[in-house]
C-alpha cells in the first residue's frame, strides 16, 4: 500500500489554473497533488547573443523555490549569491525540455523565458515545471499569433513530465515525497504526445534494478503523461 492510499499507476490530483497572473504573456498555476508550482512565460524581442543573426528563436527556464515550500524554512539562493547545482541542473531540464517540441525558426528572433516557482513542495516540482511550463508556452505563443507578430505555429506538439520509482520493491507512478525520500529507485520521464522520449533520468538511491523494472517505470510514465497531456488540453482550450 502506498502511503497516500492510491494505486501503483495512479497520479495525484492534476490541476491546471490558466492566466494566474495578470502581466506574463503566458501564465498558470500547476498542481499534482500537494505540489503546486507557479509558471510565467514572458516574450522578449531579443535573442542571446549567441543566437544572434540566425533567425531563430530561444526558450529558455529559470527554476526556483519559495523559502517556505518545504518543511523548513530554506534560505533563498539569491541572498547567498549563487544557485545551487541542483536549481541550475533543473532550469537547464526545463529548457531542454521545452525546446524539444519547438520550431525555433517559426519563432522567429524572439525569446521566451520561462520562470517556474515552486510555492509548495511534495515531490515531482521538476515534472510539475515542465508539464506548466508548456500551458504557459502554449498560452504565450498564442497570443504572438492573434497579434500578428507570428505567422505560423511554432509549437510542434505537447511536452509533459513525470516521476516514477521503486517503493518497496513496486514500481510506482507519480512519487510524493514520502515516497520519494524512500524510494529503492526514481526517475523522472519527459515524454511527448506522439510517444517520443525528450529525457529519461533513472537512479537507484538504495537499490539497484533490471532492465524490466525500467521499462515497467517507463510504461506507468506513459500512463501518467496521457493524464497531463489531457489536463494540458483542457487548460488551454
Amino acid at each position: 500500500m502506498r502511503p497516500s492510499g492510491r494505486s501503483p499507476d495512479q497520479m495525484r490530483s492534476i490541476s491546471i489554473e490558466p492566466r494566474f497572473t495578470r502581466h506574463a504573456e503566458g501564465s498558470v498555476l500547476i498542481g499534482f497533488g500537494d505540489t503546486k508550482v507557479l509558471v510565467t512565460a514572458s516574450v522578449e524581442e531579443r535573442v542571446p547573443p549567441f543566437m544572434r543573426g540566425r533567425g531563430e528563436g530561444w526558450v529558455t527556464a529559470e527554476y526556483g523555490m519559495l523559502p517556505r515550500a518545504t518543511h523548513t524554512r530554506g534560505n533563498r539562493e539569491a541572498a547567498k549569491g549563487k544557485q545551487s547545482g541542483r536549481t541550475q541542473e533543473i532550469q537547464r531540464l526545463i529548457g531542454r525540455s521545452l525546446r524539444s517540441v519547438m520550431d525555433m525558426k517559426a519563432l522567429g528572433e524572439r525569446q521566451i523565458v520561462l520562470d517556474c516557482d515552486v510555492i509548495q513542495a511534495d515531490g515531482g516540482t521538476r515534472t510539475a515545471s515542465i508539464s506548466g511550463a508548456w500551458v504557459a508556452l502554449r498560452l504565450a505563443v498564442d497570443g504572438l499569433l492573434k497579434s500578428g507578430k507570428l505567422t505560423s505555429d511554432p509549437i510542434r506538439q505537447k511536452v509533459a513530465a513525470v516521476s516514477c520509482g521503486i517503493y518497496q520493491g513496486n514500481p510506482v507512478l507519480d512519487l510524493d515525497y514520502d515516497e520519494d525520500s524512500n524510494a529503492d529507485a526514481d526517475a523522472n520521464f519527459v515524454l511527448l504526445e506522439n510517444g517520443h522520449i525528450a529525457e529519461a533520468q533513472a537512479t537507484a538511491e538504495h537499490a539497484t534494478y533490471d532492465e524490466e523494472a525500467l521499462l515497467r517505470l517507463l510504461r506507468l510514465a506513459r500512463i501518467g503523461c496521457t493524464d497531463i497531456f489531457a489536463a494540458q488540453a483542457r487548460a488551454v482550450a
